[in-house]
């Protein structure tokens, strides 16, 4: 625990500068410097990623990387929402983000953690958050899983760094291995759920992993996050995917079956409207099945575009009224820019880049026009001029 003159230290340059601080150690010979610096940055971090915590008056934080690493209030409380029951087992407890938002859906919850110092953070945060129903325990988790009793949930988010600090994405290098302990984790509960990368390839996780019930892919802001294996002792072959995309106001939600072919319909135009699934359903592989659910045709088996003549407002992605179309050509390209300043430049399925693009067009970054570069079903690449519904 910080004294008492670093914790007024901490309380008074909250909102400064932690690089300029660190250099100012030696004004400050009461103050623990590097503590404070610690808690300040951690603060500072927590008040966008952590709102409800940052609000919290006393709580202790860790060194930056286990705020990077640990999960974002808004993908915690979507956590909250997929697990409940009696008794819960985080065996990876870290920070204890996740755990302290799955322990108020459960009557009883178990936190494991090997760093001694991240256990002593939590049992002080828990403390003053109210947790009084989380079991704090110092150490591996691997050792103390016979120990467990059984739960309704078991709760895991593997560290991906090796032993030199290096990131890692496979399940069977990060720590604990899942896919080794998956049959001893399996017996000690009825359902598990494992966070991976969002760089990890979900079709080769479902190879490694033999007890796969549900995946969901959780995106902020269009932005994929984390992957969420669900583990069942009644695991079924027909798995389906939960594709979520967690916005300022509301989220947007689509739900496609892993592994099932989709009858895929081809735009011969574009329509009145064009449309870009958001970042999780790219990345869970379900484009295809866009077509059947909302009516749309796509612009190319590659582009990952989606095109109508009617304004779908519950579409979960990004939509655009069309202005123009142009074929890459000099004289088509200038009638559809007009004059075109600026815009936002995307770019699916094109042979350039964005930059390259943007230099050959001479427009700037910015305004309210989009332009998508991309290639139609019979080969055509082309340019579509949108702007915002």
């Amino acid at each position: 625990m910080p004294s008492q003159e670093t914790k007024n230290f901490i309380a008074a340059h909250r909102n400064d500068d932690i690089r300029s601080l660190a250099l100012q150690a030696k004004r400050y010979p009461d103050v623990d410097m590097r503590e404070a610096v610690t808690q300040i940055e951690g603060w500072q971090l927590a008040k966008e990623k952590l709102p409800e915590w940052a609000a919290t008056e006393g709580l202790l934080y860790p060194p930056r990387l286990s705020m990077e690493q640990c999960s974002s209030q808004a993908t915690a409380l979507y956590k909250a929402r997929i697990a409940s029951g009696n008794q819960l087992a985080d065996i990876t407890g870290g920070f204890g983000i996740d755990c302290s938002y799955l322990a108020q859906r459960f009557e009883k919850a178990i936190y494991i953690e090997r760093n001694k110092t991240l256990c002593d953070i939590s049992r002080h945060n828990f403390g003053l958050l109210g947790l009084d129903k989380i079991e704090i325990i110092n150490g591996q988790s691997e050792e103390l899983l016979e120990q467990l009793p059984h739960c309704s949930w078991i709760y895991a988010d593997p560290a991906r760094r090796d032993s030199s600090g290096g990131k890692v994405v496979a399940l069977a290098d990060c720590e604990p291995n899942i896919p080794l302990l998956e049959e001893r984790l399996m017996s000690k509960c009825d359902k598990a759920m494992i966070k991976c990368s969002p760089m990890l390839d979900i079709t080769a996780a479902c190879r490694e992993l033999k007890h796969v019930g549900e995946i969901h892919v959780v995106a902020v802001n269009n932005e994929c996050k984390e992957l969420l294996f669900i583990l069942s002792n009644e695991a079924s072959p027909s798995i389906p995917i939960h594709c979520i995309n967690i916005l300022k106001e509301g989220s947007q939600s689509f739900c496609c079956t892993m592994g099932e072919s989709y009858c895929t319909a081809y735009a011969e135009s574009i329509g009145e409207y064009l449309y870009e699934p958001n970042a999780a359903i790219q990345k869970a592989g379900c484009n295809d099945a866009l077509t059947q659910s909302f009516g749309i045709e796509k612009l190319h088996p590659n582009s990952q575009l989606f095109t109508s003549s009617k304004h779908l407002k519950e579409f979960p992605g990004r939509s655009f009224i069309v202005e123009g179309v142009s074929r890459f050509s000099k004289g088509e390209i200038k009638s559809l820019l007009n004059g075109i300043k600026k815009a936002n430049i995307t770019i699916r399925n094109f042979p350039d880049t964005v930059q390259g693009l943007r230099k050959r067009l001479k427009i700037g970054e910015g305004g309210d026009t989009y332009i998508f570069a991309t290639t139609l079903y019979n080969g055509e690449k082309v340019l579509i001029k949108c702007r915002k519904p």
